[in-house]
């Protein structure tokens, strides 16, 4: 049991700064794993941006993930083809989605962001950080995406998420850190003591306190 998210990433990032990872960059996804990611930047001293994903639901089912659009220098779509497939549909029955998916997107990026554009993924360990996982339909998008821009490696840091997922994980990163993976598994917020909706405003503030501690270190140096 983690008392919030902050110090669910605090343990998180022990952990991480013991495995000393090359030119880290830390993608925390919003809104709940920006807490989390946030102490794993400032134990690293590095930057830290967001993974920005909408997953695209089956329709008549928008629950069940047909896919998922994931932002970046270059914004990339991601499809479950063996769903597709299942139910008879092919990728081009989704273009609507996909628009409204990458509008949303591009709506968020501006709230959270501004005109601060995506940190480069290329020549980087890039550790993703969320504030756990239930299915890993959008961590998968997240990780697939990313194995396609050219990283060192690519790590995944979760404080909680069920046994099956967690170990499905380890297939997509280069590492995997996480502190709890549980045989039963309720949902993310039974094992936090405080799990409170985290706010748009939250994650603007927590970004910029990031971004004023990487502008003291690039004077330092």
């Amino acid at each position: 049991m983690f008392d919030t998210r902050q110090e669910a990433g605090q343990r998180l990032a022990e952990k991480i700064a013991e495995a000393a990872p090359e030119n880290p960059l830390v993608l925390a996804l919003p809104r709940g794993g920006v807490p989390v990611a946030l102490p794993v930047a400032q134990a690293l001293g590095a930057p830290l941006d967001l993974a920005l994903v909408r997953k695209i639901g089956m329709p008549g089912n928008p629950e069940v993930a047909a896919g998922a659009v994931v932002d970046g220098a270059a914004r990339e779509v991601v499809f479950n083809d063996e769903m597709l497939a299942y139910a008879g549909l092919t990728q081009g029955d989704f273009a609507g989605a996909v628009e409204e998916k990458l509008a949303e997107i591009a709506t968020r990026r501006a709230r959270y962001l501004g005109a601060r554009a995506p940190q480069r993924i290329a020549g980087r360990t890039v550790i993703v950080v969320d504030d756990g996982i239930a299915t890993g339909a959008t961590v998968r998008a997240v990780l697939q995406a990313l194995h396609k821009r050219g990283p060192i490696e690519i790590w995944l840091a979760v404080p909680v998420g069920p046994q099956e997922v967690i170990w499905q994980m380890r297939g997509m990163t280069d590492r995997l850190f996480f502190l709890e993976a549980p045989r039963v598994f309720q949902a993310v917020g039974a094992h936090y003591r405080q799990f409170d909706q985290v706010s748009d405003d939250e994650v603007v503030r927590l970004l910029r306190h990031a971004w004023e501690a990487e502008d003291k270190r690039g004077k330092r140096t």
